[in-house]
């Protein structure tokens, strides 16, 4: 039988350089062309002008004295002073700390502390939240200095930076190696406290290009992303994805907005949009996505969770995204291990997360004992190669737990990998339901009941049992203006799914607990069925 094992390409080599020399070659190259548009603001860079900018901010930050590896947090939505800092620290040597716009106070502190945040800059606020005031409340000992974009003092600081000369500069970026640690994010974990992936320039360079590369990107493309910067799908799938071929970034909101979304692509004729599926969902459901003119589009990204069968199809047909592609990774990958191609047929498309990407190698492995499983056989998918992170800031002993002795990437993501080595993610291993000793993929159940006309979008959770050990709960979003009960789920999957496969429960909802980059957060959906249909006891984990 054959092993789940696959490397990728190497046909076109690595890129061996640093991020910001990477910039300065793209503007030297098509430095005419447009590099990034904001729409809310309605400012827009040339690739000459961002080089320029970035090449004013990073002579600031060396000048004001942020040395080679010190860490500077950026607290935000998407704006393009997020992306002036993701370039002008790589260009100094500065490590950004990425940090959620959701953070509250004591998650703004953990990572600041935790990190050891020289600087902090900031929006002034978003959404209902106060960032001024949340900044006040922390007490971060290696805090130095908090700025906030707008204020004088960010001015101040831009306009120092362009009375300053380049020698600093040069003498800081000949000290800097392409495997410098450049980036840390925390990564949302269900329990305990975040992890800080810590990424490097080969890291996040090399896999925004070989996405881009996969996508067929060139100057000529425009790359809408309403997907959030401080994941790895916005700075590194997104900007860095575009910046290594010269092709347009353009941001349709602070944050994510169907409708802003849908008129962006019209007005800037963007050729490419990111998203994960709620968010293709949300824009397909805009009451007036029939009236934008969205022909630009050819290609884009969707991941970040499994997607629909039947989202993806209209993703094609009604958005004309006929060479959108499926990426599947984790932050800990810069992030992305697998990537459908342009040219695989539609099933493949819309069934698998594609196959390995160039330079990377994937294999599945028993959960229980690490050894590789046959093609066809459900197991752990595991990845390394350049993409595999540095380790865990400061924490050797979780790297250890998540990066074994011969460098693969425990993902904890249970997969399938076929003949051709295409893969399917079947769920988490901690999300494997087990139902009286019956496995059960709540992702199975999921593309079933997405079948149902009156379901816009389902997630499937277990729920404790004093009987069998765990149930199945569906939580449904209905279409506008449908209607449906209970036992109508339940009559929809009798007869076609196997009794164990059927939920015990359904619950309607408006939406889903979500992390900022549309994950949907299944603990906390477990623990709010648990309260409000007072059920008892711990959910068992695989």
């Amino acid at each position: 039988m054959t092993p789940s094992t696959s490397a990728g390409s190497t046909d076109v080599p690595l890129l061996e350089t640093t991020i910001g020399e990477d910039l300065r070659r793209t503007a030297a190259r098509v430095g005419g062309r447009e590099a990034l548009v904001d729409v809310p603001s309605g400012r827009r860079w040339s690739y000459a002008q961002l080089d320029q900018a970035v090449d004013e901010l990073a002579r600031a930050l060396v000048d004001a004295g942020l040395q080679h590896g010190d860490r500077l947090g950026i607290w935000a939505p998407n704006c393009p002073e997020w992306t002036l800092l993701q370039y002008a620290t790589a260009r100094a040597g500065i490590v950004l700390v990425t940090v959620n716009p959701a953070y509250r106070t004591s998650e703004l502190a953990f990572v600041l502390q935790q990190s050891g945040c020289r600087w902090l800059v900031a929006a002034p606020s978003y959404k209902t939240s106060d960032y001024r005031a949340m900044v006040a409340e922390v007490a971060s000992p290696a805090l130095e200095r908090a700025l906030f974009l707008g204020d004088p003092e960010w001015d101040a600081l831009l306009a120092h930076g362009r009375n300053l000369a380049q020698d600093a500069l040069a003498a800081r970026e000949a000290q800097l190696r392409n495997t410098d640690p450049i980036c840390i994010q925390y990564t949302s974990g269900t329990t305990g406290f975040p992890k800080g992936a810590t990424l490097s320039h080969r890291n996040l360079l090399n896999n925004g290009y070989f996405v881009g590369e996969l996508c067929g990107y060139t100057e000529n493309d425009r790359i809408c992303l309403p997907v959030p910067f401080y994941h790895c799908f916005g700075m590194v799938m997104g900007n860095l994805g575009a910046t290594t071929h010269g092709a347009c970034t353009v941001i349709p909101a602070a944050s994510f907005e169907p409708a802003a979304t849908l008129q962006a692509v019209q007005d800037e004729r963007c050729t490419s949009l990111y998203g994960v599926p709620t968010m293709f969902i949300a824009e397909l459901g805009d009451p007036n996505f029939s009236s934008y003119d969205l022909s630009s589009l050819r290609t884009g990204i969707m991941a970040g969770t499994p997607c629909p069968v039947e989202v993806m199809k209209r993703v094609i047909a009604d958005l004309h995204m006929e060479q959108v592609t499926i990426c599947y990774g984790m932050t800990e990958t810069s992030p992305v291990s697998t990537q459908s191609r342009r040219d695989d047929d539609l099933e493949r498309r819309v069934s698998t997360v594609g196959t390995v990407h160039p330079h990377v190698e994937v294999q599945v492995v028993d959960p229980a004992t690490g050894a590789v499983v046959p093609r066809g056989t459900t197991g752990e998918f595991c990845t390394r190669g350049y993409s595999v992170m540095l380790g865990y800031w400061n924490e050797p002993d979780k790297t250890a737990e998540a990066i074994d002795a011969d460098g693969w990437m425990h993902t904890g993501d249970l997969a399938v990998m076929d003949d051709a080595g295409y893969l399917k993610i079947v769920g988490r291993i901690k999300d494997m339901v087990i139902r009286g000793g019956e496995n059960v993929s709540p992702r199975e159940v999921e593309e079933f009941l997405y079948a149902h006309p009156a379901v816009a979008d389902v997630q499937v959770v277990g729920v404790p049992d004093p009987r069998y050990g765990e149930e199945l709960c569906a939580w449904v979003k209905l279409v506008d203006g449908a209607s449906l009960t209970e036992q109508d789920v339940r009559e929809f999957c009798r007869g076609k799914l196997a009794h164990y496969k059927v939920p015990r429960y359904v619950v309607f909802v408006d939406d889903f607990p979500m992390t900022v980059t549309g994950k949907v957060q299944k603990f906390r959906m477990r623990e709010a069925t648990i309260e409000q249909l007072g059920l008892e006891g711990p959910v068992p984990t695989a």
